[in-house]
C-alpha cells in the first residue's frame, strides 16, 4: 500500500530577516499572522500555513513552487497587484504564459526578497475565454 497524499498544510522556509519576508507575503497575498516568535513568524489563510524562521536562504534548493488560482481573472488580478507593489517578476512584459510548452495550464513566476521562485497557476487556463 502506498502513502496518498493531501494538499499541503503547511511549509517553513530559512529566511534573512523573517519579518520582512512576512510583510512581503502580507502585503501581496490575503494571509493573516497565525504565530510569532524570536525566531520565526507563521503566516495563514483557510488552505495553508508559511513558517518563516531567521536562516539562511537556499532558493536553490528548490526550483519553485506553485499555489493554484481558480480562474484567470484571479491570475491578472495577482499579476496587477505583483506589479503595483513592485514584485520581481519573470518574463517582464509577457508575464503570463503557458506553464511548459504546449500546455493548457498557464502561470506567472516571481521572486520574494530572499529569491524563492514561485508560480501561480491556472489548471487549464488557456480554455478560459
Amino acid at each position: 500500500m502506498k502513502v496518498q497524499l493531501g494538499a499541503v498544510w503547511h511549509f517553513s522556509l530559512g529566511v534573512r530577516d523573517p519579518e520582512k519576508s512576512a510583510q512581503f507575503w502580507l502585503k501581496n497575498f490575503d494571509l493573516q499572522e497565525m504565530f510569532r516568535s524570536d525566531e520565526a513568524i507563521g503566516l495563514t489563510n483557510d488552505a495553508i500555513i508559511i513558517g518563516f524562521f531567521k536562516g539562511t536562504p537556499h532558493p536553490e534548493t528548490i526550483d519553485h513552487m506553485s499555489f493554484r488560482l481558480d480562474s484567470m481573472r484571479s491570475l491578472r488580478e495577482a499579476l496587477e497587484t505583483l506589479k503595483k507593489n513592485g514584485v520581481e517578476l519573470e518574463d517582464p512584459g509577457d508575464e503570463i504564459g503557458p506553464t511548459a510548452s504546449g500546455s493548457p495550464h498557464m502561470a506567472l513566476w516571481f521572486h520574494d526578497p530572499d529569491g524563492y521562485r514561485w508560480e501561480l497557476s491556472v489548471q487549464n487556463g488557456a480554455r478560459e475565454h
